[in-house]
């Protein structure tokens, strides 16, 4: 049996690298939307300029369904529920009135979301007063407590799973900020303390609840008067609560469709520092490269999930084997065979812990020494009580010393050297900026350092240095286009947001694809802009002179290359052709829009400007260029 080495000699555990990637059951999140359906939620609320107007509750559902589309991608392992409370039916676990959980045929009450869960969702406005209806189920006068009933149903939901397992959220969405202002004496007091009591209940279980309350437009949700005792905020978090909660209905509407990793456990590393002294160290990744969902294949009748299965047949006989295969490694024209637990003992180098080594001064560290994204590392006393005492004596001692620890991490398959790197704590305006703790960093063995092997030169043996005015130059080219408040968040990946876009089309049956905004796109408009065009000009000037079409792409021979011999070409035509055209008179008429896109970049070749861009753009550049 033929089989290629590197696959016989892959690890067959777990690889550090794959924390990057892996999604793990422990991380999903179980959610349940909590919707107030009472008959003021359904009032109009006035929006600013044109916008149209639109009642609380379609301000709710239109979140929930947004969230729903997004959350398909954030996690395929998080599972919600849809309840909305205040309702005339009931359809409940616990059979109680006034609480009612949309779902669909084929999927439990908690579970995951699907494509027709969405699709019936984005419909149930219209026939939410035909088969759900909506009421207040708080009344003067009775002991009928709604938001009571459906705190209990949510926790009932949430009652899957375990806290340590998955985090488990209550979003609830209302407008009435005293849910029992029209009940009065000690009936009023009884049904606050009760329904206080199941929140805290709720919560000593693991659930946490949030309020994400809905505004009108002349009056404030006062939070004071209920919802904080019973989400549990005070201090600063209640001085904060509206400035966050805006972001969070915001988030929920304009997410962009990108999965989000929250900063979960992502392995438990035993830290073993001498003598058989070892600390327990939690691991965060705090970058993940974001990747298109894993492809399942199904079967083409039932559409269910396929599941491989792989058998070995004796090339001789054909004859099924039944004893495990041995594998081989060819030596000297020998195959010398092994068993599944000799690769393994083979593979095996470190236990997979994480050895300290020793401490070095920080500036033996450099900046290329990082090989991929660094892990944060804090310690826990769950599993080795006293962790966090050894880690704080030496997190604090790496700081007034300014040295890292230099320990051996690995798995069977990939030994690492690793750098450990304090951060102290950062404190503004009495919040965390940056939690104290340490930075793993990854870093090269002597094998994967690459060397400069050679000298650039010009044929003559000189090597090639820029002037002074050249470096002037290259300076005020860059302060011209220089961003400003950069952030990485500020881009997504337009592939990511496309390949998402046509999913959600094809999922939900639509017939139109989202359009996505590709944010790498250079920002034309602004480089054509006189002060950045005469920056670049001047550039290129002290750099090539006058003869600048040869450029960089000058061959050995000081030919020019046969790419700019073709755009030398096409721009001599491009002038020819513009001068057939008065694009003073086009221009002031209002005929430049019909010229075919060709035309149009007859004069922005012949005129040095970018020719990228729909036709729009094409006119606008022109214009801005003639000063019209």
């Amino acid at each position: 049996m033929d089989l290629d080495p590197d696959d016989v000699f892959r690890d067959d555990e777990d690889d550090p690298d794959n924390e990057l990637y892996l999604e793990r059951e422990s991380t999903k999140e179980l959610l349940v939307y909590l919707v107030d359906a009472s008959p003021k939620m359904f009032s109009t609320t006035s929006l600013a300029g044109d916008q149209k107007d639109e009642t609380h509750f379609q301000i709710a559902l239109s979140c929930i369904s947004q969230s729903l589309k997004t959350r398909i991608i954030n996690s395929s392992y998080d599972e919600v529920a849809i309840c909305f409370f205040n309702t005339r039916e009931k359809k409940n676990l616990l059979d109680i009135n006034g609480v009612f959980i949309f779902n669909v045929a084929e999927r439990e009450f908690l579970d995951r979301p699907t494509a027709r869960l969405i699709k019936e969702f984005d419909c149930v406005e219209e026939r939410f007063m035909k088969e759900i209806g909506s009421q207040y189920g708080i009344v003067s006068g009775t002991r009928e407590n709604s938001l009571y009933n459906a705190l209990w149903v949510a926790q009932a939901l949430l009652r899957k799973g375990s806290a340590k397992m998955a985090d488990k959220r209550i979003l609830l969405f209302t407008n009435e900020d005293d849910p029992f202002g029209n009940v009065k004496g000690a009936t009023k007091i009884d049904m606050t303390r009760t329904t206080l009591q199941r929140a805290k209940d709720a919560q000593d279980l693991g659930i946490s609840i949030e309020i994400l309350p809905l505004s009108w437009p002349d009056e404030e949700f006062n939070v004071s008067l209920f919802y904080a005792d019973l989400s549990g905020l005070e201090g600063d978090d209640l001085a904060q609560f509206f400035p966050s909660t805006v972001e969070k209905l915001q988030d929920m509407k304009d997410q962009l469709r990108k999965r989000m990793f929250k900063k979960r456990i992502v392995k438990r590393i035993t830290f073993s520092i001498a003598n058989g002294l070892s600390i327990e160290l939690n691991s965060y990744a705090l970058i993940r490269p974001a990747l298109p969902g894993a492809i399942t294949w199904l079967d083409s009748v039932s559409n269910r999930p396929l599941k491989t299965e792989r058998s070995f047949l004796c090339s001789d006989t054909g004859a099924l084997l039944q004893e495990p295969p041995k594998r081989y490694q060819s030596y000297k024209n020998e195959n010398i065979t092994f068993s599944v637990e000799e690769l393994s003992e083979i593979k095996r180098v470190t236990t997979g812990n994480l050895h300290l080594l020793g401490f070095k001064p920080l500036s033996c560290l450099k900046d290329h020494h990082n090989l991929r994204p660094s892990t944060f590392v804090f310690p826990s006393d769950e599993e080795v009580i006293g962790s966090t005492c050894i880690f704080i004596a030496l997190h604090r001692s790496m700081l007034r010393l300014k040295r890292f620890a230099l320990a051996f991490y690995g798995s069977s398959s990939r030994p690492q050297l690793v750098a450990l790197i304090a951060q102290d704590e950062i404190i503004s305006h009495g919040g965390q900026i940056e939690p104290p703790g340490m930075h793993m960093i990854h870093l090269p063995y002597s094998e994967d350092i690459r060397h400069v092997e050679e000298v650039y030169s010009y044929s003559n043996g000189a090597t090639p240095k820029a002037t002074d005015d050249q470096i002037m130059k290259a300076a005020a080219l860059m302060k011209r286009i220089d961003f400003k408040d950069f952030s990485v968040c500020q881009f997504s990946n337009p592939a990511l947001q496309r390949h998402y876009a046509v999913l959600q089309a094809l999922a939900l049956e639509e017939l139109d694809i989202p359009e996505t905004n590709d944010e790498t796109l250079p920002d034309e408009e602004g480089m054509s802009r006189p002060r950045v065009v005469s920056a670049l000009e001047e550039f290129k000037l002290s750099v090539y002179g006058d003869n600048d079409d040869v450029e960089s792409e000058l061959v050995d021979n000081g030919k020019a290359s046969e790419t700019s011999k073709k755009r030398k070409a096409i721009a001599e035509n491009a002038v020819k052709e513009c001068a057939n055209f008065d694009w003073d008179d086009l221009a002031d008429s209002g005929k430049l829009k019909d010229l075919t896109v060709v035309e149009l970049k007859f004069y922005l070749t012949a005129h040095k400007l970018p020719v990228g861009g729909k036709k729009e753009a094409l006119i606008s550049r022109i214009l801005t260029h003639m000063g019209k």
